[in-house]
């Protein structure tokens, strides 16, 4: 089986970046398989239709517009996903969306499952996350490594990287920090 853990969000925008440094976070601190596929899904959008029919399943680590306290965790499915209605508001969201929608009427589509966080600020131009997002990052890995086991993958540790330490890496490449 093809797996797919894809981190999307934009670093430029504070907590919107959380899914791109849970998938840098993971990829650093584990052995990964080579059925299992880390991405980089910043900005991808419509750039995910190929991931949508190329793996059995995709788990999508981002934001959510959903309702809650910032730094709560919420998992749910592609129809899930597609019943948020208007709560959709960030442009990876609509976009997500949009691709599941023309996805879905092709026979091979991924088993798509979300694992979002409610984020406290993802207007601000920086660098980081915000206190509370950082704070329960670990929980967010922790949740993400037991649906990888859900899925028959369990990651073996190689590092242990901080999230702080790949928040650092991410903005200075050229000055990485290792263990």
């Amino acid at each position: 089986m093809k797996i797919a853990l894809v981190g999307m969000g934009n670093i430029m925008f504070c907590d919107e970046g959380l899914g791109t440094y849970l998938a840098k976070y993971i990829e650093a601190n584990y052995e990964i398989p080579d059925n299992l596929e880390i991405v980089d899904g910043g900005l991808l959008g419509f750039g995910l239709m190929s991931y949508y029919q190329e793996f059995d399943k995709l788990l999508i680590v981002s934001t959510t517009s959903k309702e809650g306290k910032p730094g709560e965790i919420f998992r749910y499915s592609a129809d899930d996903m597609l019943r948020l209605g208007k709560t959709r508001q960030s442009a990876n969201e609509v976009e997500v969306a949009m691709m599941i929608e023309i996805c879905s009427v092709k026979e091979d589509m991924a088993d798509i499952e979300f694992l979002t966080m409610v984020p406290q600020n993802i207007e601000d131009v920086k660098n980081g996350l915000s206190d509370i997002v950082l704070e329960n990052m670990p929980k967010l890995a922790e949740k993400t490594l037991y649906i990888l086991k859900e899925y028959g993958l369990e990651l073996k540790r190689k590092n242990s990287l901080t999230f702080d330490d790949i928040i650092y890496n991410t903005a200075n490449p050229s000055n990485i920090r290792t263990i």
